[in-house]
Parts: structure tokens; C-alpha cells; sequence
């Protein structure tokens, strides 16, 4: 009788960690793409029209700080949650004055939701506008490399970064996109990037 509860609750914690684990790394790789978007499109780069879904199912991992950001994204709500329903239990009292009242209502909990899932995409989104930002100032303080193409021609520039088949160099103040893959020498993205730092 033991083993039999003791082997459905394992499987019970397995499929839970299964969901769990998707769940996350669904997330991550979506604050993953965000992330990336906004780094280089610090740049005038849209990376949408560069990269394939492999690059973006591998970008979270490129970064530890996406991950980092991806963790806090899913642990913070539960952490909130768990205090509301805390204060909530052993404050009633001042909870309803902070609530104004609200917590009463059958909507309350609906409201509550939202108001969650709101500070979620909001955070991610000003997270990663300032991972954008920051990773600009680091790529521009980078020393430049050089790419030496098959006609043995060099072009130096620093690295912001690349895909499966594009690394992207900024030259002076001009961003280039150079395919890795393909005879076609350079790709010169002409729009929305100034060296100035904002």
C-alpha cells in the first residue's frame, strides 16, 4: 500500500517538473527574443529578419542575464501572491484599508490577476529595454576584430553580435550586416543608429 502511494506521488512530482520546466523554458525563450530584439535593435538592427527560430531557442542561453531575468520573472508573481494571500490571512483588517474595501468584492481576485500578469510584462519589458541599453555601451567599449573574407579582403569593426549566418559589425558609425554562408559580401543597415550615447 506505501510503494503504491510513494509511486504515484513520485510520478505526480515528475509530471509536475516536467510542466514546470516547459512552462520555464517556454518563458525563457520569449524573454530571450524580447531581450535580443531590444539589444540590437539598439542598433537599427530588427534581428527578426536575420535570425531562424534556432537562433532564438539558444538566445536565452547566450546570456546568463537572460535567464536571470527569466527566473525573477516567474519566481517574483509566486513571491507576491504568497505574501497577498499572508497579509491578507493574518492582516485582514489593514489589507481591506489597503484594498479600499475592494477585497470584498467578487472581482477582487479577477482584479488581482491582471494586475499580476500586467507587472510581469511590464517588468520584462522595462528589463529589457535597459539590457538593451547597457548592452550597447558594452558592445561599443569592445575592441574591434577583424573578418577576412575568401578574396582575402578585411574589413574591422566591433562585434555586436551575430546569428547562425550574419555577424554584424559596426564600422565607424555604420552598422553592417556580413552573411556568413553565402557569396554576398556585406549587408549595410542605413537606419536609426547614432554612436551617441543616450
Amino acid at each position: 500500500m506505501k510503494e503504491g502511494i510513494i509511486k504515484n506521488a513520485y510520478e505526480l512530482l515528475i509530471k509536475e517538473l516536467q510542466t514546470i520546466t516547459t512552462i520555464f523554458y517556454i518563458l525563457t525563450v520569449g524573454i530571450g527574443m524580447l531581450f535580443n530584439y531590444k539589444k540590437f535593435a539598439e542598433f537599427g538592427i530588427n534581428i527578426f529578419e536575420y535570425a531562424d527560430v534556432f537562433d532564438f531557442l539558444i538566445a536565452p542561453f547566450s546570456d546568463y542575464k537572460i535567464i536571470l531575468f527569466a527566473a525573477l520573472s516567474m519566481v517574483v508573481p509566486y513571491l507576491l501572491y504568497f505574501f497577498d494571500k499572508y497579509y491578507k490571512k493574518n492582516h485582514a483588517e489593514a489589507y481591506g484599508k489597503m484594498s479600499l474595501g475592494w477585497d470584498k468584492k467578487i472581482w477582487y481576485q479577477q482584479l488581482l490577476k491582471f494586475a499580476y500578469i500586467f507587472l510581469i510584462i511590464f517588468y520584462v519589458y522595462i528589463s529589457a529595454k535597459i539590457y538593451g541599453k547597457v548592452s550597447k555601451h558594452q558592445i561599443i567599449k569592445q575592441s574591434p576584430i577583424e573578418v577576412r573574407f575568401s578574396d582575402n579582403e578585411i574589413k574591422k569593426g566591433i562585434m555586436i553580435g551575430k546569428t547562425k549566418d550574419v555577424v554584424f559589425l559596426l564600422i565607424e558609425d555604420k552598422v553592417e550586416a556580413i552573411p556568413i554562408t553565402s557569396f554576398v559580401k556585406e549587408i549595410q543597415i542605413m537606419k536609426g543608429f547614432t554612436s551617441k550615447k543616450n
